[in-house]
């Protein structure tokens, strides 16, 4: 028999406050974020590894106070001044073009005592920055790294990854799991995709069969 055909469908991704696990892993992050009025010189940045939430904190801090947001690859250096709030998301990927119209974006905010929140998987003194002014400027801000994910978190990470892609894996599928997984964001985002990917191409749900099959783990004996 043929094999099925996959395909990857665009996810419905819930951003909402709603939908944001606090635990130990990422709670300072969160109460910074969530408190922009406390941030020196009016800038944050928040650091951690695919999957960790920066995203959606930023989107939470977006929702709150009104800033917009821009990815750093996607800079226009043309560009117009915000006249608000700002997010830079994924700073490492600042192509060196955008470089002097965020360093003006700096300035411009910081006189105005207007926040602006950055992202990324390292902090802003290790981006591959080439402008002077700029690169001392973003190493001046006050970093918080979400930590690796707790078991609650974990869990959290899990099932939004599950609600986003809109399965509902079996109880004992979701705790065996949770057993076996590597303890990391990365192994949660891409052990759901394979799920997904396994479950769509044999019309199966996900259950502890298919966990075992796709971690494959040897069933228990006796």
């Amino acid at each position: 028999m043929a094999e099925q055909l996959t395909f990857d469908w665009p996810r419905h991704i819930a951003m909402g406050a709603e939908t944001f696990f606090v635990s130990q892993a990422n709670a300072e992050a969160y109460a910074l974020v969530t408190a922009p009025a406390g941030w020196p010189d009016a800038k944050l940045a928040i650091t951690g590894p695919p999957g960790a939430g920066k995203t959606h904190l930023a989107r939470l801090f977006a929702d709150q106070s009104g800033a917009a947001v821009q990815k750093a690859a996607d800079i226009d250096p043309g560009a117009s001044l915000p006249d608000g709030p700002l997010v830079i998301e994924d700073g490492e990927a600042l192509r060196g073009a955008a470089q002097e119209w965020l360093f003006h974006v700096h300035n411009h905010l910081r006189a105005r005592a207007l926040p602006l929140l950055l992202t990324g998987q390292t902090p802003p003194n290790r981006w591959p920055i080439t402008l002077p002014d700029l690169a001392s400027r973003l190493s001046a801000t006050t970093c918080m790294a979400i930590s690796d994910p707790d078991d609650q978190l974990l869990d959290a990470v899990l099932m939004k990854q599950f609600q986003d892609r809109q399965i509902a894996p079996t109880p004992n599928a979701f705790a065996l799991l949770r057993r076996h997984i590597d303890r990391s964001f990365q192994a949660a985002i891409d052990i759901v995709a394979d799920l997904d990917r396994a479950a769509m191409a044999q019309r199966r749900p996900v259950n502890q069969a298919l966990v075992r099959e796709v971690l494959d783990i040897a069933p228990r004996t006796g």
